[in-house]
């Protein structure tokens, strides 16, 4: 019989049983998918990004579904960092699961402010940064495309906080590289690829765009092999881990993303078809490593022969 293969990952200070989280947005503040996973077999959960104050998101239609994926245009609705902590914090004093909370902002002084906030729970196990959401129009995908704006709010962020920090990227930018290395040269602990990509649908009898916003962010399988070229370019650059991303639907597609330089995974638009999956990609991860004889994710970690 094969032995059980160790499947624990590091993301800097945090430590993960598995490799496996969720992605933010998907997976809402935890209690909403409670009663249909075992929020504890995760490596960790990445709840919805939230900001300092309280928003309302974008009009509706803010979803369209399309032949590879999804379009949404959610516009990061949420209650706030005050707001999170009274109605959604005390619910994961029940779970060990690791706590991840997605962070954004307008400006460089709500990044930090958010984080000077978020940095006083113990609960809160690290922070994701999005600086690269293309669903909003102040801030957002700004700060993830101007490597300089890029450098000042990394480093606002991390001057309020010594959790562990995780920088989410931008897909739509000519050097993955260039903002993998600022953000690690800036401190963060890790980065995360990718957000989702710019698209837009049209309507042919309306000859409007299918989302009041007009544009949205494209997930799902369709920018899976942008992904993993992404992470396979950012692992050559940095020597901080990666959290992959991108149209995870099987172990098939998270192996794919270990093997291409990532340290953990996390599934996204899967889930709203079945929230079991990252349970089931875990499972089926495991299987794969036992197999095959690997002892531990990092053995076969960044092993693409490419």
């Amino acid at each position: 019989m094969n032995k059980k293969p160790d499947m624990r990952v590091k993301i800097g200070a945090l430590e993960m049983k598995n490799p496996v989280t969720v992605a933010s947005g998907t997976f809402g503040y935890g209690p909403e998918y409670a009663d249909l996973v075992d929020l504890d077999r995760l490596g960790a959960i990445t709840v919805k990004g939230i900001c300092t104050e309280p928003h309302v998101g974008n009009s509706t239609p803010r979803t369209f579904e399309t032949a590879g994926g999804m379009l949404n245009a959610i516009g990061l609705p949420g209650p706030g960092a005050q707001g999170f902590i009274k109605k959604y914090l005390p619910f994961f004093d029940d779970y060990r699961v690791p706590l991840i909370v997605n962070i954004w902002g307008k400006t460089v002084e709500d990044y930090a402010g958010v984080t000077e906030i978020f940095n006083e729970q113990s609960r809160i196990n690290a922070l994701e940064v999005n600086v690269s959401c293309p669903n909003v129009k102040e801030g957002g995908a700004l700060y993830g495309t101007d490597v300089n704006l890029f450098r000042t709010v990394v480093d606002a962020v991390r001057a309020k906080t010594q959790k562990p920090l995780i920088i989410k990227l931008a897909p739509n930018v000519a050097d993955i590289k260039a903002f993998a290395r600022a953000a690690e040269e800036c401190g963060a602990d890790a980065v995360s690829i990718m957000n989702s990509y710019p698209a837009m649908a049209i309507n042919i009898e309306t000859r409007k765009p299918e989302l009041a916003n007009r544009t949205g962010g494209l997930s799902g399988p369709a920018i899976k092999p942008i992904a993993i070229k992404l992470v396979w370019e950012a692992a050559k650059a940095i020597k901080i881990p990666i959290i992959g991303m991108g149209g995870i639907y099987t172990p098939e597609d998270a192996l794919e993303f270990i093997i291409a330089g990532a340290t953990a995974v996390a599934v996204g638009t899967a889930s709203f078809s079945d929230p079991s999956t990252a349970v089931r990609v875990m499972d089926g991860m495991e299987k794969w490593m036992a197999a095959k004889g690997i002892g531990s994710v990092a053995e076969f970690r960044g092993t693409v022969q490419a």
